[in-house]
């Protein structure tokens, strides 16, 4: 079963937010949306009426330098391709731009929407944001990072500075006046 779209969808959440990781410089661009897919679980488990399969235990999806790690992950895929992918538990996503956690993922293929709910804590370098909700749109780079009711935290550390002393400017000469007068 193809898990193409679901290391795509993690990656967007990494930069979510403008702030945090810029999302212009997200990587969606730079990665290889053909490259191959690894999965590896502890199992496997389909129900082929239903055309579903669902990989359980220590779940790793990789493709590239993406990888997201979930305790279950279940693709939907009527049409024997996949619509809907979901992800539960403790569902961590690398990517060379930042991490992206939460308690449980979604993403909709044809839409190109993704959600991670619960504890949603977004990373990149230093800097760290946590919400309820995170909701991507992969088609319009458009993410919301919402905290149910509460509110949405952040902590951005700058750059450091130099430790280099400002040279002063160097001095101007003075202006010399003409005199005009008689």
């Amino acid at each position: 079963m193809k898990m193409w779209g679901w290391c795509a969808v993690l990656l967007a959440t990494a930069g979510a937010s403008a702030a945090l990781a810029q999302t212009a410089g997200m990587g969606l661009s730079k990665r290889d949306a053909n490259a191959p897919i690894q999965v590896s679980a502890d199992r496997f488990d389909a129900e082929i009426n239903q055309k579903e399969g669902t990989y359980s235990g220590n779940v790793l999806v990789v493709q590239g330098d993406f990888k997201l790690r979930a305790d279950k992950v279940r693709v939907n895929a009527p049409s024997g391709k996949p619509d809907k992918i979901f992800a539960y538990g403790n569902v961590v996503f690398t990517a060379p731009s930042g991490n992206a956690q939460g308690d449980n993922g979604v993403y909709d293929v044809a839409p190109r929407l993704i959600t991670l709910t619960g504890r949603v804590i977004l990373t990149k370098e230093k800097n760290v944001m946590r919400g309820s909700t995170l909701t991507v749109n992969l088609i319009t780079g458009l993410a919301h990072l919402g905290a149910g009711g509460e509110r949405v935290k952040g902590l951005f550390t700058p750059p450091p500075q130099s430790q280099q002393t400002p040279k002063p400017a160097p001095a101007t000469p003075p202006t010399q006046v003409q005199n005009t007068y008689p």
